[in-house]
């Protein structure tokens, strides 16, 4: 392989700074899943022979072939007695593909160092069995940066209630989501609206609330570089079930899945207008038993994009898990549009603090990645 950094092996992968820089290696090759391998993880591996990165791989496809076994692959006679490096455990069990801990034994691998256990109920236990077999294995290398790239695969074997739910805001440097007169395409540049869209790909279902859905009228729908495997559903909470029949979330509800999260008291002339267009209408009681709704519907996942009320709503009943902020370089003033109006006021010594997950920019603006709290299963 070219450009392959050389990785010196100490006694504790843990304290090894250069095989912790495999393991980053491996974490951005998981990224290229993105969209792809869902409701699978997104994994990445790297094997490592006589201080040198000899493989690597990717899970690519869902139902393909898993990260370990693609590195191997790459690797081939020079895995043997190598350390591989892989971002969670190798799975135990027989689904679409074989067990990766088969192919690692089969490969002679001499030490395998993951960043987190597999929680899931049906793969995990791939440690143990490798142990038996008298390979070495590490573990809780890297544990918080591969668990914040599979959060919401983490939060959903964690937790039954509901699905891993994400707010994404774009904002003015000064707090704001829209101008004096509401306007707010676009306060972000292009290189941000791009990777909007890539975010997207890598979710079961766009939500957004009824104001921004008859305001900007959007399809909420993914375009650029990823086709995701599953297109998301896409949802609008909608109290009176008023999202316009003419809209384009509502004529193209046959060919791309549309929801609309109501309530009891939506009129039922209005729910049976948008059932006939296809759109699916679930009427729940709160928000937070709308999202039961959903997961019990088989979303895992809910990327929401606005508006300011919904995120508020949202942020205050602790049904947000991440947030995806984009902070543009413009001032709107006070007569903007606030991104969190009403919020709670709290004093400074109880006040929640997120965990920082990424900060970067993107174009002429920034990008700050916030979790809730880290999920993190037990090593």
């Amino acid at each position: 392989m070219t450009n392959a950094p050389t990785i010196p092996l100490h006694a504790s992968a843990a304290d090894d700074p250069l095989l912790r820089s495999a393991m980053q290696r491996a974490i951005d090759l998981a990224r290229r899943g993105w969209g792809r391998v869902s409701p699978n993880p997104l994994v990445g591996a790297v094997v490592v022979q006589d201080r040198v990165v000899v493989g690597d791989g990717w899970h690519a496809e869902f139902g393909g072939e898993h990260a370990e076994v693609v590195a191997l692959r790459k690797a081939g006679w020079r895995a043997r007695g190598s350390t591989l490096v892989v971002t969670l455990e190798p799975c135990a069990h027989h689904g679409k593909t074989p067990p990766c801990v088969d192919a690692i034994r089969e490969a002679l691998v001499g030490r395998v160092v993951v960043a987190i256990r597999d929680p899931d109920q049906t793969a995990k236990g791939g440690a143990e069995i490798l142990r038996a077999t008298g390979i070495v294995v590490e573990t809780g290398v890297m544990a918080e940066a591969a668990a914040s790239l599979i959060a919401p695969f983490l939060f959903v074997r964690e937790q039954q209630r509901r699905p891993f739910l994400a707010l994404k805001l774009a904002t003015s440097i000064d707090g704001r989501i829209a101008d004096v007169v509401g306007r707010s395409q676009w306060i972000s540049g292009q290189p941000a609206q791009s990777w909007a869209h890539w975010l997207r790909a890598g979710f079961d279902a766009i939500a957004v609330g009824a104001e921004t859905a008859r305001r900007d009228d959007p399809m909420l729908t993914v375009r650029g570089g990823i086709t995701p495997r599953r297109p998301p559903v896409r949802v609008v909470f909608d109290r009176r079930a008023s999202l316009p029949l003419e809209s384009k979330l509502a004529v193209t509800a046959k060919e791309t899945p549309t929801w609309v999260i109501a309530s009891e008291e939506a009129p039922d002339a209005s729910v049976k207008a948008l059932e006939q267009l296809g759109v699916r209408v679930f009427r729940p009681l709160s928000l937070s038993q709308g999202l039961a709704m959903l997961r019990e519907a088989g979303i895992e996942s809910v990327l929401c994009e606005g508006g300011g009320a919904l995120g508020v709503g949202l942020m205050a009943e602790g049904l947000v898990d991440r947030l995806y902020w984009l902070q543009a370089p413009v001032w709107l003033g006070s007569g903007g549009v606030p991104a969190f109006p009403g919020v709670a006021d709290t004093v400074l010594d109880e006040a929640p603090r997120w965990v920082p997950v990424e900060r970067r920019p993107l174009g002429a603006d920034t990008l700050l990645v916030l979790d809730r709290r880290l999920c993190l299963p037990a090593s």
